[in-house]
């Protein structure tokens, strides 16, 4: 018995890293595991049936239920496929996991269109892809009488959040999955379910050639061992969180934070009625405010 026992999971990205860490500790807590992985390189290329598998392989090998699947979330009629899966081989779906994502870093004047494209592509429109199919199974339900303790945890990034030089592309999506997370939480409550988002600091291959704070020591690799970020998203997957939707929580082996996201700030309510104008009622305003600030991991 664990803290997810019987309920059937998706987990998109789930052949490495993270998304193997979600796959394997939903599994040993009781969840019924789909592993989605393309199964391709850090930057989107090829494909792979293999780490999906992989997974699976682990899963079954310890006990556990799993089935893989290698359709491409950020294909709708794909991510339909994903979560008709999860229904038919495990009759339902309780927790969609969001983990999928590639780099393409680059400085903004260098940045070509199709870096930014298929960044966009795979971590924003593969998130949006999933949770509009699961949204819709789960408000079908809802309206068919049937009641729904369901989750949807999204992967965003203090990159997204905070912001980090030299990706403009990852972090406009990070930053939409944020948004995302805030306005389907409010919108699917009626339907029985909660959407939270993680920012998660790790070492995976990903981030191993970032350096800096992810340079792997041996203290670095204990504390962004991916264990401890999966450790919280079993946690919001289980009936345990339903109390709680609408939260973007930083975490990794060394914090875990609720991030707060934008907040008015200095305000006037006195308008400028002409261009010139402006400086007067805004600039005091921009003084008063607090600089933008990077937060590292």
């Amino acid at each position: 018995m664990g803290i997810c026992d019987g309920r059937v999971a998706i987990v998109t990205g789930a052949g490495g890293g993270i998304g193997r860490a979600h796959a394997l500790t939903l599994a040993a807590e009781g969840a019924k595991v789909v592993v989605n992985d393309l199964g391709g390189s850090v930057s989107g290329e090829g494909a792979s049936a293999g780490p999906a598998q992989q997974v699976v392989d682990e899963i079954l090998a310890l006990g556990g239920e799993a089935v893989a699947n290698t359709d491409d979330i950020s294909d709708f009629d794909g991510a339909g496929r994903l979560v008709q899966q999860a229904v038919d081989a495990f009759g339902g779906l309780d927790v969609l996991i969001c983990n999928a994502g590639i780099l393409r870093d680059r400085m903004i004047a260098n940045m070509t269109v199709e870096e930014w494209d298929a960044v966009i592509r795979v971590h924003l429109r593969g998130a949006f892809c999933p949770v509009r199919h699961a949204a819709g199974y789960w408000r079908d339900r809802a309206k068919a009488g049937e009641t729904n303790d369901a989750r949807i945890v999204l992967t965003s990034s203090t990159s997204g959040i905070y912001g980090n030089v030299g990706q403009t592309n990852y972090g406009a999506a990070k930053a939409g999955i944020a948004a995302l997370t805030i306005i389907a939480s409010a919108e699917l409550a009626r339907y029985g379910v909660t959407v939270n988002a993680i920012a998660p600091a790790a070492l995976t291959r990903m981030t191993e050639n970032l350096g800096g704070s992810f340079e792997p020591t041996e203290e670095v690799k204990a504390q962004m061992d991916p264990q401890w970020v999966a450790n919280v998203v079993t946690w919001l997957a289980s009936p345990e969180s339903k109390d709680w939707t609408g939260r973007v929580i930083e975490t990794s082996g060394n914090r875990t934070a609720v991030a707060h996201g934008w907040t008015r700030g200095p305000n006037s309510k006195t308008p400028a009625d002409t261009p010139a104008g402006v400086r007067d009622v805004l600039v005091p305003l921009l003084e008063a405010a607090d600089p933008p600030v990077m937060l590292g991991p």
